[in-house]
């Protein structure tokens, strides 16, 4: 799976370790910022990752930022993309299964190394359901974005 990874200053130190993890789970990883510990504002790199997706260069999304709330917030801003943060394995794991999240967002001042790989491996693993209850509320969440 094609994976886009992006992360603001409190997510950097981690993000480095995450994309090791997805690529030694077999995907492809590219990572569109910040590159440095230097500020940045996490809106701006949101942005390029959602970018990325939704010109379909990726199928999935991950953000790290501090709480990963801002990271979600700003995401959940463009048609086409559901934000979910994900400080446990199972939400990280149904979000997808019952939400059809493509971004998953992680704080890196919440949780540490080991279940940051836990949570993406999660994600990463995780099929939206052929439930139709499921994929019903997942068009009624498409028709919300129509209305603005």
């Amino acid at each position: 799976m094609k994976i886009v990874i992006g992360s603001d200053h409190a997510g950097f130190p981690l993000k480095a370790d995450i994309v090791t993890h997805i690529e030694a789970l077999g995907h492809e990883v590219t990572d569109v910022g910040c590159y440095d510990a230097g500020e940045v504002d996490f809106p701006d790199v949101a942005n390029a990752l959602v970018d990325f997706l939704l010109e379909g260069k990726a199928e999935r999304g991950i953000m790290v930022c501090g709480t990963g709330v801002g990271a979600a917030i700003a995401a959940n801003k463009r048609a086409g993309i559901r934000a979910a943060v994900g400080h446990d394995v199972h939400s990280a794991h149904q979000c997808v299964e019952h939400d059809n999240v493509n971004v998953l967002c992680i704080g890196a001042q919440i949780v540490g190394l080991w279940l940051a790989r836990d949570l993406v491996s999660a994600f990463l693993e995780a099929e939206f359901s052929t439930s139709e209850e499921f994929r019903r509320r997942v068009c009624k969440l498409s028709e919300m974005e129509l209305k603005g």
